[in-house]
């Protein structure tokens, strides 16, 4: 990856349009599923979302592999998409957008306390 490729995101667009083209592959139950996966995931992507990059490619590689065993998509996944995804970033080290404004916000905070304490 060069630095021009890396400013413009063109890196991204290209893996991105991969990603689609393998879920395309994919049976009508699976689609959707990868649908609610990447709409469960973004919340914990940074500014550019290149951070989520190897997730997404995780679950889109399990959703293929179970895929091809011939496993339901309940089976993989269960009823909690949303609990899925979360373990998926989480075990990454992912942050929502919720924990980085609490931290920020808890970093204000007391920043302003030590001011009027001190």
């Amino acid at each position: 990856m060069n630095f021009w490729e890396t400013i413009t995101g063109s890196d991204l667009t290209r893996e991105w349009e991969t990603f689609e083209a393998r879920a395309a592959a994919l049976p009508a139950d699976y689609r959707a599923a990868w649908e609610k996966i990447k709409f469960h995931l973004f919340p914990y992507g940074n500014f550019s979302g290149r951070n989520l990059m190897p997730i997404l490619d995780g679950a889109l590689g399990l959703l293929e592999e179970t895929a091809s065993d011939g496993q339901s998509i309940h089976e993989v996944l269960g009823d909690d998409v949303e609990g899925f995804c979360a373990a998926l970033a989480g075990g990454e080290g992912a942050r929502s957008f919720r924990d980085r404004w609490r931290k920020q916000l808890n970093r204000n905070v007391a920043r302003k306390l030590g001011r009027l304490g001190g």
